[in-house]
């Protein structure tokens, strides 16, 4: 498919380069939608790359958040070049999203995550009363509102009682969006999403951290047995300069995974699945909140182990709080140490979602459990 002229179904994706942006556009192409989205001049390089299969297939404009005139010149823009539209989806995924961060950039985090969402609200509230009957919109909440949870598992009505300034940012749109659906009769939904990752997931993101490390051990396992064996065919002068081999590598240190909280627990789901129950509340006749989650809950811990299990090895944990170590049960190498540096100043536990409500009234299914979700991202 490639991008035409006029069409009845088109949709607008902000964070269209992310995790969930990218493969929302996806989906969205495949369903016949003209899809549009907005990039910031700043945007990593690296991120452009989850849209190069469908790079033709998407219309990209520079873009912000922080930029209410941008945003509502871009909207009109996109309702004048397709009239005739039956169908016009906004989804907002665009985001400061790293929990640690935004206790680091607050305001930067509460502008793009709070104001922002006020910004398209704006925009859509002002348009022609014939177009914005046929607008619909999707903000992305999250499990993180949550917080320091005052009931288990989480559902719609579950107080919210957040612990970060990212967190507070995205109640905020939460409540803004059930307000403009009340003041405006605007349909506009909050997906309240639960932890859910893929082989996009951002780097720094624990996940992503872990499989990405899993990866770099095995490959420097590799990488040792090869040096070992040109060492004991004798060709060794070409690559170790010099005749003791453990020598040589003990300049070499190992690689040694380091994170934060291992014991917090998550509801982790894949990102496929997630999108799949945004589209699904626009869909709806009348817009409403949903929770999406596995109602499975996992410490990191139990991540980290299921990750090495899928490389076959097993780990054996040792000592306390910062002094833990995870060791290879096989060798006896350490390959996982704890840094308070990664640790939040305010840590959320536990998180366990309920999607009864979207598998009741949505006929959400999910394709991924845990085990399958670590074998995608292992890949």
């Amino acid at each position: 498919m490639t991008v035409t002229n006029g069409c009845k179904k088109i949709a607008f994706v902000t964070g269209i380069t992310g995790q969930d942006g990218s493969y929302l556009a996806e989906f969205l192409i495949e369903k016949g939608y003209k899809v549009y989205g907005i990039v910031r001049r700043t945007s990593l390089l690296y991120s452009y790359t989850r849209l190069d299969h469908i790079r033709d297939n998407i219309i990209l404009e520079y873009g912000d958040l922080s930029d209410g005139s941008s945003l509502t010149n871009y909207i009109t823009k996109m309702t004048r070049e397709n009239e005739g539209l039956e169908v016009f989806e906004i989804y907002n995924l665009a985001a400061q999203s790293h929990v640690k961060i935004s206790f680091e950039i607050p305001e930067y985090t509460s502008l793009i995550d709070g104001l922002g969402t006020l910004k398209l609200l704006e925009a859509i509230r002002t348009l022609p009363d014939d177009v914005r009957k046929k607008t619909k919109f999707y903000q992305a909440g999250t499990s993180e509102m949550f917080g320091d949870v005052l009931e288990r598992p989480q559902k719609e009505t579950t107080p919210f009682n957040p612990q970060s300034p990212y967190a507070c940012a995205k109640v905020y749109s939460h409540y803004l969006v059930n307000n403009y659906r009340d003041a405006y009769n605007l349909f506009a939904c909050n997906g309240i999403l639960f932890n859910h990752e893929s082989p996009r997931r951002g780097e720094n993101f624990v996940t992503m951290k872990v499989v990405n490390g899993v990866k770099k051990i095995v490959e420097q396992e590799k990488q040792y047995e090869h040096e070992m064996q040109i060492f004991n065919s004798g060709q060794h002068e070409s690559i170790l300069h010099n005749d003791n081999f453990e020598e040589e590598r003990v300049k070499k240190p190992d690689y040694v995974l380091t994170l934060g909280n291992i014991d917090s627990k998550r509801d982790w789901g894949h990102s496929k699945d997630y999108v799949y129950g945004m589209w699904l509340m626009l869909q709806r006749d009348k817009p409403d909140n949903y929770v999406l989650a596995t109602g499975e809950t996992y410490t990191v811990r139990d991540f980290i182990e299921r990750c090495f299990a899928k490389v076959g090895k097993e780990i054996i944990w040792s000592g306390e709080g910062i002094n833990e170590v995870g060791r290879d049960k096989s060798s006896g190498k350490i390959l996982i140490k704890i840094d308070e540096k990664y640790f939040r100043p305010c840590e959320v536990e536990f998180l366990l979602g309920d999607a009864t409500k979207a598998e009741t009234e949505l006929g959400w299914t999910r394709e991924y459990d845990l085990d399958r979700l670590i074998d995608d991202m292992m890949k």
